[in-house]
């Protein structure tokens, strides 16, 4: 069983590789919950985007940036151990970084294969966040859980 830590904000628990996806969402439904209303929930999006590492310069190249989001968004991805998957991102607005934050705790440190079937929309449905992000702000979404599983796809299928 894997069990390297992976830290990926203050604020939202340090993973372990051998969490699951669903019980990654499930904590994170849990603390939305007790937040109460879009605009706590909405400081809280944006906070744990304050806890990201911003990313190099290099990193911020046009190879890692994620097309379709109104925002500047890169996102990184990197092999961990046990063939997992590791992402890291940075955006330059506020609640797109609290965002990215979001799907990294979801997704890093699992397999090519569990990330190449996870579905963005339905996890942002269990967090109460989808009917309060401008559809610019879902299509920025959408686009970076493309990217996500597009790299987890490439990495799966061992190109």
């Amino acid at each position: 069983m894997r069990t390297h830590r992976i830290p990926i904000s203050p604020g939202i628990p340090t993973l372990t590789a051998s969490d699951t996806l669903q019980a990654r969402l499930s904590d994170l439904v849990e603390t939305f919950d007790l937040l109460g209303d879009w605009e706590e929930r909405y400081r809280h999006v944006i906070d744990l985007g304050r806890g990201l590492a911003p990313l190099t310069d290099a990193e911020r190249s046009e190879d890692n940036r994620v097309r379709g989001c109104a925002s500047q968004v890169w996102l990184v991805t990197e092999a961990g151990p046990d063939r997992s998957l590791v992402f890291r991102g940075d955006s330059d607005a506020h609640i797109v970084r609290g965002l990215i934050a979001l799907l990294l705790h979801l997704v890093s440190g699992l397999s090519p294969d569990e990330v190449a079937g996870f579905d963005a929309a339905a996890a942002l449905d269990r967090l109460g966040l989808s009917g309060n992000l401008s559809s610019q702000r879902t299509n920025g979404l959408a686009a970076m859980a493309e990217r996500i599983r597009r790299d987890a796809r490439a990495r799966s299928s061992g190109t």
